[in-house]
């Protein structure tokens, strides 16, 4: 017989679902959402070891420099010191320069006799009736005692550092009397002098400039004061300063007094300093 072919099994083909009109397919639950999850925060760079390392080296950098200059100076000699004493100056042989003249240095005669620089009085004049302070000086009390507010002028004084006062005083008749005052500050603070010139009592006066004194001025009362007992009195001054002087001119008179004398005097007496 000849040989039988074997026919291998044919594989069953896969069964496929019928579809059944009318019924509906089961429907497939979605997947529920899943929460999402914060971002990673960034990572931060660490500084610290790199600053330490760059302290570090610096401190041993100036210890090493430290090290080595001590060494090199401990190496070294001594450096010698000078000696304390200094040598003696040789001194110039010979006179010295002369003195400055009065007329070259204004002190030489602010710093003498202030009364020498008073005006002389004049011929025919005799000595007040009541002369102030004594010999031609006025210390601080005498002069405070010019004005009626003596003890508060007194502090006053004291503040502008007052120095000295001379003054001298004539009179001319019965009544005619003059008194001119020369009053010295230290003034080391301030212009002392200045603001004297400057604050005195001058209401109801008719007023002029000095002239050739800055700031100088003269005034003559209008009316005459009036007191029981005593005769009208008419009176004048003049105040200016120079340096560290300040001027004072008083004149007293029954009669009024002109411009032209009070002029006179203060212009007088001012060229004398």
């Amino acid at each position: 017989m000849g040989d039988v072919l074997e026919v291998s099994e044919v594989p069953e083909a896969p069964k496929t679902l019928e579809v059944v009109e009318g019924v509906e397919e089961p429907a497939v639950p979605e997947a529920a959402e899943t929460p999402q999850e914060p971002p990673a925060p960034p990572r931060v760079r660490r500084r610290g070891r790199t600053t330490l390392l760059i302290a570090g080296a610096a401190v041993l950098g100036l210890v090493a420099g430290t090290c080595a200059g001590y060494l090199v100076q401990a190496d070294r000699e001594p450096t010698k010191l000078p000696s304390l004493s200094q040598p003696v100056l040789a001194q110039a042989k010979g006179e010295g320069p002369e003195p400055l003249s009065a007329a070259q240095d204004r002190r030489v005669k602010t710093d003498g006799d202030l009364r020498k620089l008073l005006l002389k009085r004049p011929k025919g004049a005799k000595d007040s009736e009541f002369p102030s302070g004594e010999d031609g000086w006025l210390d601080i009390a005498d002069y405070a005692d010019q004005v009626e507010d003596s003890k508060s002028f007194f502090g006053d004084l004291v503040a502008d550092e007052f120095r000295r006062a001379a003054n001298t005083t004539w009179q001319v008749g019965s009544a005619h009397s003059v008194e001119i005052r020369l009053v010295q500050y230290r003034q080391e603070e301030y212009l002392a002098a200045a603001e004297s010139a400057d604050g005195w009592n001058v209401e109801g006066t008719r007023s002029w400039p000095v002239p050739g004194t800055g700031e100088g001025m003269a005034y003559v009362t209008t009316k005459p004061e009036i007191e029981a007992g005593y005769e009208p009195m008419y009176s004048a001054e003049a105040h200016a300063w120079r340096g560290d002087i300040a001027m004072e001119v008083w004149v007293y008179d029954t009669k009024p007094i002109s411009k032209a004398e009070i002029m006179d005097l203060a212009k007088r007496q001012m060229e004398r300093l």
